[in-house]
């Protein structure tokens, strides 16, 4: 699908059914795999990043089968791991391509990690850094921040560890570094990032304790298999979610959508701007809290989006920005430098993309300041290959006086396969 010319619609009703968690289906095929035995999933996301990490495991000899959406593994412990005849090519993905190298870290044997273009323009230094400490061998262009990356693993120690980026990837990478190193692993961080590694890893018996602002973990001898069903991936139905807040009139019920509290600023900056937004808690699935979730449209206000709630929402900060710009009054975007390294400079991407269709945005060093318009003009859209981008701006067509074409879309592989056909049977058109 090289490009997508969008339609303008008046709401979104209906019921949807999200895909499975993507930060979760990582883990899930990781963890499996070095655990003691058999691990079964429902719900698995079969984008094309999470199909980069399966078929990196079935390299290193872990026996994994995948019939559409169910995911069964046999795990090989910490020490079945087996050297890969090839480099291991993770495609666009940086949780894959960052939690691996913290899982091989420990593991006696060379390994080359690799990705797509965007992926080698990624920092890795914030992590091979801290795992460099620990005892890894890890070489890359300049001094290992970039892939492709060569690892060797080694005997490991735990280390003190302040995760000042509040990255999710990197304190997992830690973690599963400080599953096979002598003495604690200690990790800081204010507030917290997503902790779905944390949850499982409870669950796989590992001697892990968390309180506020830290994580102490021991090292373990071996971790039991996993069974549970993925809930939905709130970051993906975000853009749908997003979009039913912008148009009044809509009223959208998402279903069994992962509702982890380090997930949901989303939703709560999208009601603090006005729209009609309620979540219920229906149960834990695999100690990860899900339900469902309810939008009605409204006009939306401006809002200041900052500080603690950035780590709640990074990835769903593109769709949000699309949302400010539809807002009454100005909105602004701070502490978000993160946005910078993503899959592309998001914060360059979003505001060259709403002003090249009639919105007003201006860059800042950490975000963006968007005064809102009642609607936008239309006009083209460069996507930058970035999932998240094409989505946003798919949103925005919604509420465009003329067709938004974006071009180059097929990145939506890497995270949502089905979005356009989702987004097609709920507006109808």
């Amino acid at each position: 699908m090289p490009s997508w010319i969008t339609k303008p619609v008046s709401s979104l009703r209906g019921q949807y059914l999200p895909p499975g968690d993507k930060s979760i289906s990582h883990r899930a095929v990781m963890l499996g795999a070095i655990a003691s035995g058999t691990s079964q999933f429902s719900n698995f996301l079969p984008s094309d990043d999470c199909l980069r990490t399966v078929e990196a495991f079935r390299q290193m000899g872990v026996p994994i089968q995948l019939n559409g959406n169910d995911l069964r593994i046999e795990g090989v412990g910490f020490k079945g791991l087996k050297k890969p005849s090839c480099p291991l090519d993770m495609g666009n993905s940086g949780t894959g391509i960052r939690l691996l190298l913290g899982l091989l870290a420990g593991q006696l044997f060379e390994a080359t990690l690799t990705g797509d273009a965007s992926l080698s323009k990624r920092p890795m230094g914030r992590l091979t850094k801290p795992l460099r400490e620990m005892g890894a061998f890890i070489s890359g262009a300049d001094d290992a921040n970039f892939a492709p990356l060569q690892i060797k693993g080694a005997s490991l120690k735990g280390i003190h560890f302040i995760n000042e980026k509040r990255s999710a990837q990197v304190k997992s990478a830690i973690l599963l570094a400080g599953l096979q190193a002598k003495g604690k692993t200690v990790i800081e961080e204010s507030p917290r990032s997503r902790n779905h590694t944390e949850h499982m890893l409870t669950m796989m018996g590992a001697h892990l304790s968390v309180t506020a602002k830290q994580i102490v973990l021991k090292p373990a001898e071996k971790l039991k298999p996993l069974h549970f069903a993925i809930p939905g991936d709130i970051s993906s139905a975000a853009f749908l979610i997003a979009a039913a807040a912008l148009l009044p009139g809509s009223d959208l019920t998402v279903k069994e959508v992962g509702l982890n509290e380090t997930r949901i600023g989303v939703l709560e900056i999208l009601r603090l701007m006005g729209a009609g937004i309620e979540w219920q808690f229906k149960h834990h699935k695999g100690e990860e809290p899900a339900g469902d979730v309810r939008i009605r449209g409204a006009q939306l206000k401006s809002v200041v989006i900052e500080k603690e709630m950035i780590p709640k929402l990074i990835d769903e900060l593109p769709v949000l920005m699309i949302a400010c710009a539809l807002a009454k009054g100005k909105s602004i975007v701070r502490d978000a430098a993160e946005l910078r390294v993503k899959e592309t400079d998001r914060i360059h991407a979003m505001v060259e993309g709403l002003n090249a269709i009639g919105g007003k945005a201006v860059a800042t060093a950490d975000g963006c300041v968007i005064t809102g318009v009642s609607d936008f003009q239309g006009g083209k859209i460069k996507s930058y290959d970035d999932h998240r981008v094409v989505m946003s701006f798919a949103v925005a067509g919604l509420k465009s006086r003329v067709p938004i074409r974006i071009d180059e879309t097929r990145s939506i592989e890497t995270s949502y396969p089905a979005f356009f056909d989702d987004l097609t049977r709920l507006t109808g058109v």
